[in-house]
């Protein structure tokens, strides 16, 4: 049976994939008298299918080796293309991670859109995303691997454009796909020239090649370099990094996953990559450099935001930060550990915000207050969020931080300090949003704000217990230290920092208003915090400008130039067809004496050079 549930694995991604198909004739508007509904528990139905059965391998797969699913797609000479999945606690773990989130962020979705006329097309894209993010999850070869990254691109573009009436959810959705393909271009730039090196793309593969690769450092860079792009994309890190403050256009239940596994998915590719990525010495250092700054910058840029989505979508790109320089540093563990503790918090701060949306229809922080007494259990669940990110003793965050600034003590205190800022920012901004939601006097958009229905209370709730007993399953798991190797001092700093986040983030002055200072070096920062560091403008006048003025001259080669050459040829075409009309005689033999001069003359003009070397 074991054996059955391991070899069975590969059917876990086709969950997902068949619950979008089963959606289609409500998506499609073919049935439209039962309303969009059914399709919705279709896909919830395959979507709990893929839970149970994901949970049956993952307990088949705890304390045995790695089994490998081998599907050989070409082989020609050398080349051999091959599809291989990976079945181990790890991979099936992270697949349950994503199916499990999915099923609470669908079923969070029938409250959340139960007036949305297009629920059916929407639980169609949720398939089609779980599908992707599941079969990502159990990839061993990075040709597979690329083309389930391919389908996150994609199926980010449709939901963020889900509502393609709205003329700033198109340009959100575009803004979102085609940052995403800077970084999937160079990443299959990457996977090409990778192939052709190591001869193979599945992963053991190319562990084996990367043992004993001897690369130059030009070609080691560049293709460090390309590896990378894409999970930069993915995750939303600088320079990539501006699609997911737009992508919050896009509904909250896709958010959900969005900020929780699907930039994770990107990370752990990154991870994946990390044994080849290790020859080059530049790409390593790149990590670092771009998640320090991305970790950095986006927790400032988080506390300047007045949309809470978005305030909450920087501080996702600032813990990926970490992450990029955790596989940066090569200590992967902390990396995949700080992914599933974010992302089970992540998701539960997410819900807790699609309820205030719902009951107040309104994303602006300025236009709330005093839900704390009216809404008791969405409180509850950002609380708990919210300590589940900032590293609160003895939620998960506290132990992937503990795990991080136990690895940087000695060797990189600076990124002890780095995470210990990005802890604190964090808490400061969660507390300036705690403050003006839940606290204060209630606003004309919250005054009459109730809690929200059981099928958006059941799963926040659920997530709450779930994120309560994250310490247990990692106890559990034996993914928590030894009390006799824990460095003491660093536990305190972990809660200091967030105390001090706490602290300062309740003593800092909050108007309704939001009116800027009088102070010119006050106004600087606020307005720096606020538009992300003017990027979007730098790319404007940088990146768009250049690609503008070459689309314009290209534009006027192609009509003058090109054009101009394919006219004329065409016009003394006419002009001599025309000529000809009038000088026919209408005789046959001066047709033929014609047409002999002509190619006499022709081929006397192709055999001139070789008439000169004859000396004729």
């Amino acid at each position: 049976m074991t054996d059955f549930l391991l070899q069975s694995a590969w059917w876990l991604p086709f969950y997902g994939l068949i619950g979008a198909v089963l959606t289609l004739p409500w998506s499609t508007g073919v049935i439209r008298r039962t309303g969009p509904r059914p399709a919705a528990y279709f896909n919830l139905l395959m979507t709990v299918l893929a839970f149970v059965h994901g949970s049956a391998i993952f307990m088949a797969t705890l304390n045995r080796e790695t089994v490998e699913i081998i599907f050989h797609w070409l082989k020609v000479a050398d080349l051999d293309l091959s599809f291989t999945l990976q079945i181990s606690s790890t991979s099936i773990g992270a697949m349950e991670l994503v199916t499990g989130l999915s099923l609470l962020a669908q079923f969070f979705a029938l409250g959340y859109m139960e007036k949305d006329w297009a629920l059916a097309r929407f639980f169609a894209l949720m398939g089609f995303f779980e599908g992707a993010m599941s079969g990502l999850a159990i990839s061993d070869s990075l040709l597979l691997t690329y083309g389930f990254l391919e389908m996150l691109t994609l199926s980010t573009y449709l939901l963020v454009g889900f509502w393609y009436a709205q003329p700033l959810v198109v340009t959100a959705a575009r803004d979102a796909f085609l940052t995403k393909r800077v970084g999937d271009v160079l990443l299959l730039m990457g996977v090409v020239a990778l192939g052709t090196q190591a001869g193979s793309l599945d992963f053991p593969d190319l562990y084996e090649w990367a043992e004993t690769a001897h690369l130059s450092p030009s070609t080691a860079t560049l293709l460090g370099l390309a590896l990378i792009a894409g999970p930069i994309g993915k995750c939303a890190q600088f320079p990539l990094h501006l699609w997911l403050d737009e992508a919050m256009e896009g509904p909250n239940p896709a958010s959900i996953l969005r900020n929780s596994v699907v930039v994770a998915c990107g990370a752990y590719v990154l991870i994946k990559l990390q044994p080849i990525l290790a020859l080059s010495p530049v790409a390593s250092t790149a990590l670092i450099v771009l998640g320090t700054m991305t970790a950095i910058g986006a927790s400032l840029v988080a506390i300047a935001q007045i949309d809470i989505k978005r305030a909450l979508a920087h501080s996702t790109s600032a813990y990926l930060g970490l992450v990029f320089i955790a596989v940066g540093m090569q200590w992967t563990g902390f990396a995949l550990l700080l992914l599933f503790t974010h992302g089970v918090a992540k998701a539960l701060l997410f819900m807790s915000v699609g309820a205030i949306i719902t009951t107040t229809t309104s994303q602006d922080l300025t236009e709330m207050g005093g839900l704390r007494s009216r809404m008791p259990a969405t409180t509850i669940a950002f609380v708990v969020g919210s300590a589940g990110l900032i590293g609160f003793l003895p939620l998960g965050s506290f132990w992937s931080f503990l795990n991080g600034i136990d690895i940087f003590w000695f060797d990189q205190p600076w990124l002890v300090a780095v995470l210990l800022l990005v802890n604190c920012l964090s808490a400061l901004n969660l507390t300036r949003v705690f403050r003006l939601v839940f606290l204060g006097p209630a606003q004309p958009k919250t005054r009459r704000a109730p809690e929200v229905a059981w099928p958006m209370a059941v799963p926040m709730v659920s997530l709450i217990i779930f994120n309560l007993l994250v310490p247990f399953m990692l106890e559990r798991l034996s993914l928590l230290p030894d009390s006799s190797y824990v460095n003491i001092a660093t536990v305190p700093l972990i809660i200091g920092s967030g105390l001090l986040g706490i602290i300062l983030g309740s003593a800092i002055p909050l108007t309704r208003t939001w009116s800027r200072s009088m102070s010119f070096y006050v106004r600087f920062i606020q307005d720096l915090l606020a538009y992300d560091f003017y990027v979007d403008r730098f790319y404007y006048v940088t990146v768009v400008f250049a690609v503008s003025r070459l689309s314009q001259l290209n534009a006027w080669i192609d009509k003058y130039i090109v054009d101009g050459a394919v006219n004329l040829v065409g016009l003394a075409t006419v002009f001599s067809g025309q000529g000809l009309k009038y000088s026919g005689s209408g005789q046959s033999q001066a047709y033929l004496l014609t047409i002999l001069i002509g190619l006499s003359l022709f081929g006397l003009f192709l055999f001139w050079p070789f008439l000169k070397l004859l000396n004729w």
